[in-house]
């Protein structure tokens, strides 16, 4: 071999290795350019000021009506007298009714069916023939 060829052939293996190089950069290149544009559109807008003050103030809202519901009096349901009381004052109407077993029992009964009374049921149409 003359020295001739063997610079052709090692220049030969110098381009290919090159044009592997460069492929792979420009593979890289290329990911990262669809990376950043990804990013780009999926990111999710911040929550603006107005929206946050917004979701602040209801969830304060929110608390203040949870302490209410737990310690003060109030109707659930007038129509069938049903009230929410305070969980302290609960317990303490709880244990004076049932100091005697039996009445407590009933009450429990007549409430529980009073809470739960079927409504009456409605009025049938009257035959078309009548």
């Amino acid at each position: 071999m003359n020295s001739c060829e063997t610079d052709q052939s090692e220049c030969k293996e110098c381009r290919s290795r090159c044009a592997y190089v460069v492929a792979v950069l420009g593979a890289l290149l290329i990911v990262t350019a669809l990376v950043y544009a990804m990013k780009h559109y999926m990111t999710v807008p911040q929550l603006g000021q107005a929206r946050a003050a917004e979701r602040a103030q209801k969830l304060k809202e929110l608390r203040a009506d949870e302490l209410t519901g737990l310690t003060e009096v109030g109707w659930i349901d007038q129509a069938k007298g049903t009230v929410r009381l305070p969980i302290e004052a609960a317990k303490e109407l709880e244990l004076r009714e049932w100091q005697n077993p039996a009445e407590g029992r009933a009450k429990l009964i007549a409430r529980v069916e009073k809470a739960n009374a079927v409504p009456p049921k409605a009025p049938e149409k009257p035959s078309q023939f009548e």
